[in-house]
């Protein structure tokens, strides 16, 4: 990125992007957060200046600074990346930190976040604004789809597809060739070996669906 950046969210995601950002050499220009109570004050040196939506900043990006969204509550990430393409024409740019792994055959869309130790097999497809935390494994010939969410330490084995919107925590197995569908979120530490339903809830060691 020749542009300095703007991040949106200032949590700990919002840290940790500036983190691998600063680290492969790009500028920070600020943040932005929805919590007015950060407003006007400095986290790791760089000042949030201002709410997502504020114009003020908006209408840099695309001309002088790039965006990074850094979200982790996706109908908030959604509303963020909807506003830039749709009243900027501009893509969130991807932040990959250098201690990530991805195959030369893999193939990445815009607007992700790779974290340390995350690895990338070959053949492997990541769509777009997907949150892959650290130590987490995408094995070979694995489609992801878009606003994804992978924790820290989980493997997804080869072949494995993984539906827009889903939600896989910390510590997850997914046993290849396994399908995850739209919505559906895997609790932390499970071993999925069957494929789970769109807007289905599973959790356990086998994977279970959790009833409401």
């Amino acid at each position: 990125m020749e542009n300095p950046v703007i991040i949106f969210g200032a949590s700990y995601l919002g840290r940790q992007a500036k983190d691998i950002l600063e680290n492969n050499g790009n500028v920070i220009y600020c943040f932005l957060d929805d919590n007015k109570k950060l407003h006007n004050t400095i986290i790791d040196e760089i000042t949030v200046m201002g709410s997502t939506d504020d114009d003020d900043y908006l209408k840099l990006i695309g001309k002088k600074c790039d965006a990074v969204v850094a979200i982790d509550d996706n109908k908030v990430r959604k509303s963020v990346v909807t506003i830039l393409q749709e009243e900027r024409h501009a893509q969130p740019v991807n932040v990959i930190s250098k201690l990530a792994f991805v195959a030369g055959s893999a193939v990445i869309g815009h607007g992700n976040i790779l974290d340390h130790q995350v690895t990338i097999g070959a053949g492997a497809t990541v769509g777009n604004h997907t949150i892959l935390q650290a130590g987490c494994i995408v094995g070979p010939e694995v489609k992801i789809g878009d606003f994804v969410q992978i924790g820290a330490g989980s493997i997804v084995n080869a072949g494995c597809e993984i539906a827009n919107e889903a939600f896989i925590g910390t510590g997850v197995t997914v046993v290849g060739g396994v399908s995850i569908g739209k919505g559906a979120r895997i609790g932390a530490g499970s071993v999925v070996i069957a494929s789970v339903k769109a807007g289905d809830t599973v959790f356990g060691n086998p994977a279970q669906s959790v009833k409401s």
